[in-house]
């Protein structure tokens, strides 16, 4: 049995903070115009709130409720309850699905990380609904909460991503927690700005 352990503690807890408030301020204060043109198209787009609010789970299995410009009408699960995003799902406004493709749709998640719910870099969250189902099938599933979930992380800029192969993206969220750095969590952030110009599994 091989079982990971989580590399922030002391310092390096710290130093991932220290990392985290810092670029994550940055990216805001440079992102702000943008986000603030987002937000007016998001209320051209459809009725509704400009945010959506989902719950996610983060570090040590806690609930926090995850931050999005929203994509998709107000009411596009209340027949169905919560759904497994898929490629090629039409559910999303036509400027939701524009914002799905460049991900610009996870630029208020720089809120979530100030809040010291997430962080820039770490394996995505997800809804409590699937942890539950994922967690019985998919060998070493909980062991990525060891960190928090991450606005961008290793699976993601391997293309893992949507409705990507589970079992292969663990595999990377335990790569990354394994081998943790600032500079991989430079070179994570610098590759998914790379990345967003060429996945085809952005969700």
């Amino acid at each position: 049995i091989s079982l990971t352990e989580t590399p922030m503690a002391g310092v390096n807890r710290i130093v991932k903070a220290v990392e985290d408030y810092t670029l994550a301020t940055l990216f805001l204060v440079l992102a702000s115009p943008l986000m603030l043109l987002i937000a007016i198209g998001v209320k051209l787009s459809s009725p509704g709130p400009v945010f959506y609010r989902q719950q996610r789970v983060t570090w040590n299995g806690e609930n926090f409720e995850m931050l999005k410009f929203r994509t998709m009408p107000i009411d596009a699960e209340a027949r169905s309850g919560p759904v497994w995003s898929k490629q090629g799902e039409r559910r999303a406004t036509p400027f939701g699905a524009f914002l799905r493709r460049t991900s610009l749709d996870e630029l208020p998640q720089f809120i979530n990380v100030l809040a010291g719910e997430m962080s820039l870099v770490g394996p995505r969250p997800e809804r409590p609904e699937f942890v539950e189902q994922f967690r019985q099938r998919i060998p070493g599933y909980m062991q990525k909460h060891l960190v928090k979930a991450g606005i961008s992380g290793w699976a993601q800029v391997n293309d893992l991503r949507g409705d990507s192969d589970l079992e292969q993206r663990i595999e990377y969220d335990l790569y990354y927690i394994d081998h943790w750095s600032v500079w991989f969590d430079l070179r994570i952030l610098v590759l998914t700005l790379w990345h967003i110009l060429k996945s085809h599994n952005a969700r």
